[in-house]
């Protein structure tokens, strides 16, 4: 019983492995660390209320990571699971990107939020620039499975 747990346990770490050198893999575990970092941020500021949205950013991250990670996407087809990714992307850099000017403007006296605001505008970059890839994934899948059209005059 042990084997078979430590063999499933060695091939969970390797697909963790071989996930995180694919560029998604890598934008998602970077994602999930920059969200991490500002959590800390805000909860170490006097108002603390902006960690909703890194906590929320954080977390969704962490399941498309599994998900992508585990290759769920393939087999669990319910859910459409690239513009599912695409739509977590963009709300996340625009929430990232309010949030931040927000804390960075309004910040004065509190350097933990200051720093929080300023590594949330470089999430809110990174949330983006997922995002774009997403999209352009998205628009070379639909010029490939194009159909075609009739040309009758």
């Amino acid at each position: 019983m042990a084997d078979t747990d430590a063999s499933v346990a060695a091939g969970c770490l390797e697909k963790l492995k071989g996930y995180v050198k694919t560029r998604k893999g890598t934008i998602l575990a970077a994602e999930i660390l920059i969200s991490f970092i500002i959590l800390i941020c805000y909860a170490a500021s006097l108002y603390g209320g902006y960690s909703a949205v890194a906590i929320c950013e954080m977390v969704f991250a962490i399941i498309f990571f599994v998900v992508f990670m585990m290759e769920m996407d393939k087999s669990f087809q319910v859910v459409n699971w690239i513009w599912s990714d695409l739509i977590r992307a963009t709300i996340g850099a625009a929430l990232y990107l309010i949030t931040s000017l927000i804390c960075v403007i309004g910040g004065a006296g509190d350097g933990a939020r200051i720093a929080g605001g300023v590594f949330g505008l470089l999430a809110g970059i990174l949330f983006a620039y997922d995002a774009y890839t997403i999209f352009l994934v998205i628009k070379s899948t639909r010029q490939h499975t194009a159909t075609p059209t009739d040309d009758r005059v």
